[in-house]
């Protein structure tokens, strides 16, 4: 569980907003109840007492069970991810706590409950898939047997549903199915992004950091670039779609994560000494004041497009 896994996990699976998700971190972080929130690893480090930690959950009434049965079945054994800033480990539990109430308290709860599932065998299942030829038109379907739980006992956030077909088919089988029936539909459009997809965008693209992102979302809320359902999906607000329209008929790219993505990987180069900063900060200056000094000359272009939304703005006397 890094930083950016967190944000998207409480934001989806807690409907938590990643901001006031890392402010609760960070004070669990102060009282010692939770590591460091802010981290880019997904990697235990061998030297960690990974035992002492599952130890320490075995007394709660809710998932001191399955904590017990870790060690019972000879202790943890995490499966690690690809990614380390050398820094900080993953987020985890660094001791345990009945007292929290309110958000403090599902954050915690969440990030114990990763923590273990991830010291945790896998779930097993066996899945079969049944192909019928009808006619011209083909058909499928997926069927899945849950055979051992393991860390979906402790994970409830994650749901593996049994779904049992017959297994007796064989290849080339003819039978008579009964009923067959012709439902109307429609295709529908992609649903809104959520700050989740959002997040999981801007690490994709390089914008930002684990630091950074809820900042970024909150501010493009604040400036009414979007706004926000009720169930969280972010609709392009008027203001955001005048200045996309205005900066892609200049011909920039500037809606893009381009400009700033290579900024933010330079920044990593410079940081892996890979780079200098002077050369970065020459670079990025000479690019963005091209496209200040283009855009400064097409001015007209955003004008226009912002009154689109908002009308021409009133003739100065």
């Amino acid at each position: 569980l890094d930083t950016v896994e967190l944000e998207k996990l409480a934001s989806r699976k807690l409907r938590i907003n990643a901001k006031e998700t890392m402010k609760i971190a960070e004070r669990l972080y102060t009282q010692g109840i939770l590591s460091y929130p802010r981290t880019e690893t997904n990697i235990f480090p061998d030297s960690m007492n990974l035992t002492a930690l599952v130890q320490a959950q075995t007394q709660d009434a809710d998932w001191g069970g399955f904590a017990a049965s870790i060690l019972a079945a000879g202790g943890p054994t995490p499966r690690n991810g690809r990614k380390t800033d050398n820094a900080h480990p993953p987020i985890h539990p660094t001791r345990y706590t009945n007292t929290l109430t309110g958000n403090e308290k599902r954050v915690y709860e969440f990030v114990v409950r990763s923590f273990l599932a991830c010291c945790s065998k896998d779930a097993k299942g066996f899945e079969n898939t049944i192909e019928v030829e009808l006619g011209e038109e083909k058909f499928s379907a997926k069927g899945l047997q849950i055979l051992e739980r393991n860390f979906l006992d402790v994970y409830p956030y994650e749901k593996w549903s049994d779904k049992i077909l017959p297994t007796n088919f064989q290849v080339g089988q003819t039978f008579r199915p009964s009923p067959i029936e012709m439902v109307n539909g429609e295709t529908c459009p992609p649903p809104l992004l959520h700050e989740a997809d959002l997040i999981a965008l801007m690490d994709k693209h390089g914008i930002g950091t684990d630091a950074t992102h809820a900042e970024h979302i909150e501010t493009i809320k604040t400036r009414k670039y979007v706004g926000v359902q009720p169930d969280g999906g972010f609709v392009p607000g008027e203001l955001g779609m005048g200045l996309v329209n205005g900066y892609d008929n200049m011909g920039f790219q500037m809606s893009k994560p381009n400009l700033r993505g290579e900024l933010e990987f330079d920044l990593k180069l410079i940081c892996d000494r890979k780079k200098t900063k002077d050369a970065v900060v020459a670079n990025m200056l000479t690019k963005y004041r091209e496209v200040f000094e283009l855009s400064n000359d097409q001015v007209q272009q955003l004008d226009a497009a912002l009154a689109e939304f908002f009308g021409n703005p009133p003739r100065r006397g």
